[in-house]
């Protein structure tokens, strides 16, 4: 942080164009040269100004999130405190279908879902930090899912969902392990993960929590972005392209039979032309966007190509944001790239099961966020096309 963050006081002169109206770079108007931050403040240990003079003084601003970066810094010293974390341990299928699970908020999922109890809330942000990525997608498709049309789901939406949870929740089948149950299998369900980052390192105990929810299917999880792989390079190297595999995908399998992950370090419009995933199907597909930073200035050119094609696929898109107002900013941007060739799925809102742990910005210690704050929904409008059976009784009388 002393080597990238710049001190927030106002008598600075301002090193970017703010992002955000709660950016501190809104409040820079003087003519001070630009000065990293040297100074820790002794209540929550984070370096937040160049000088003590300049703490003192803008004291009450750092005052509203000051608590909040202490608890930042003891979560961060305590995964590298070498305790044991038994909140990282997870619970395999349920013992029978019949127990269903309560999604209304993590307390009741996570003890529904037979967790080990958590009951210290440090433990608690670092296990939700992980389990918010595949608890966010099943609380949208879960049959028992707490959106509903009274709460945020659009008619529109309802009819996406439904598709979906059609495929998620089939009736028994009588299948079996003998001769007399063999039964057809349906296809996975594709869950397409677009501009991944951390989402796609996550270990794989977390996303089979996932196929847990949902155990009469499979998955097929698609991570597509050029920072999918990043650091992962020891551990999976990047196979060559032939043309057998003409992407360079890294497949893994194994994972109880009940999912599949591909992962492609390339753009998604890139795949899209070459008909790589062709065809969608709203039964079966579904795409997600974590923080995908589509209205933001720095990131919205490189998602111009990619969202006439999501929206050609009429497949349902979810999306999550790290604040509401970077959840706004999306929104506001597909609305208008779209020009009303959209529909919205999912109203914007708070995430149930938004990550309970913040995080800080390397960059700028005023800016908190947490992972999965707030999601949305939306998907290319449908267009219903009925039978023309001729003019009205005028015209019939005339024939």
């Amino acid at each position: 942080m002393r080597q990238n963050a710049y001190c927030p006081h106002p008598t600075h002169q301002a090193t970017r164009l703010a992002t955000s109206p709660h950016d501190t770079e809104h409040r820079k108007t003087g003519a001070l040269p630009p000065a990293h931050v040297r100074f820790e403040c002794p209540d929550c240990g984070i370096p937040v100004s160049c000088s003590e003079e300049h703490y003192v003084s803008d004291y009450e601003s750092h005052l509203e999130i000051c608590d909040t970066l202490r608890q930042i810094n003891e979560d961060d010293h305590d995964l590298l405190s070498g305790r044991l974390f038994p909140e990282f341990e997870y619970p395999g299928p349920q013992v029978a279908e019949e127990a269903q699970v309560n999604m209304m908020n993590w307390d009741t999922l996570l003890y529904s879902r037979d967790f080990a109890a958590i009951n210290d809330d440090r433990s608690m942000r670092q296990a939700t930090r992980l389990l918010t990525y595949p608890l966010s997608i099943a609380s949208v498709l879960h049959e028992l899912s707490p959106y509903s049309l009274r709460d945020r789901v659009t008619a529109e939406g309802l009819r996406s969902l439904s598709a979906l949870r059609y495929t998620l929740h089939p009736p028994r089948s009588g299948s079996g392990i003998t001769i007399a149950g063999l039964r057809p299998n349906p296809p996975p369900v594709r869950l397409f993960i677009l501009g991944a980052r951390a989402e796609s390192s996550l270990p794989r105990e977390v996303w089979i929590q996932l196929a847990h929810l949902f155990p009469r299917v499979t998955f097929h999880l698609i991570f597509i972005g050029p920072e999918s792989m990043a650091n992962r390079e020891a551990e999976f190297p990047l196979p060559p392209r032939t043309p057998q595999n003409p992407f360079g995908a890294i497949v893994e399998t194994g994972l109880g039979g009940v999912m599949k992950i591909s992962t492609y370090v390339d753009y998604f419009h890139t795949l899209h032309e070459a008909q790589m995933f062709a065809p969608y199907d709203p039964y079966f597909d579904c795409f997600v966007l974590f923080h995908p930073g589509l209205g933001h200035p720095a990131s919205s050119f490189e998602w111009s190509e990619t969202l006439p094609q999501l929206l050609e696929t009429k497949v349902p898109i979810i999306c999550t944001g790290y604040t509401d107002y970077d959840m706004r900013r999306d929104m506001a941007w597909v609305e208008k790239e779209a020009r009303g060739e959209m529909d919205i799925v999912m109203k914007a809102g708070e995430n149930r099961f938004r990550s309970l742990r913040w995080d800080l910005n390397d960059a700028d210690p005023g800016d908190v966020s947490c992972g999965n704050w707030g999601i949305w929904g939306f998907r290319g409008k449908r267009y219903e096309a009925d039978e023309y059976r001729g003019g009205g009784k005028a015209e019939q009388q005339t024939r």
